[in-house]
């Protein structure tokens, strides 16, 4: 709705970037860190193109605490960068993971324009 508001198309669900997603929430909450760079150094590109996905463009969304999916929404679209990546209509697929746990629930949102 807030993309559509801003102009831009619907995202689609991709099941590499919903892999990448998933992966990186997992390692946040079993390592214990809140950071878009994992301490083995590796970034969001590096976990989006380690699923095969062939991308001209990404961008990542973290959040750590919101109980439900409108509740991270929220908090992205509170924050400039944020809600920036979501409302970059050049993005078109999407993919969320989100892991229970302690200090969390964690949140990881990738966005990407394939290429």
């Amino acid at each position: 709705q807030r993309r559509a508001q801003a102009g831009c198309g619907p995202l689609r669900i991709d099941r590499r970037l919903h892999t990448a997603a998933q992966r990186h929430s997992a390692d946040m909450a079993a390592r214990q860190y809140y950071e878009h760079q994992a301490p083995d150094g590796s970034g969001p590109d590096d976990r989006i193109t380690a699923t095969g996905y062939r991308w001209s463009s990404w961008g990542e969304n973290l959040d750590r605490g919101p109980r439900t999916a409108a509740g991270a929404v929220n908090d992205w679209m509170g924050d400039r960068m944020h809600r920036d990546n979501l409302l970059n209509c050049a993005y078109t697929e999407v993919g969320i993971g989100v892991v229970q746990g302690a200090g969390g629930p964690w949140w990881t949102q990738d966005m990407a324009a394939p290429r």
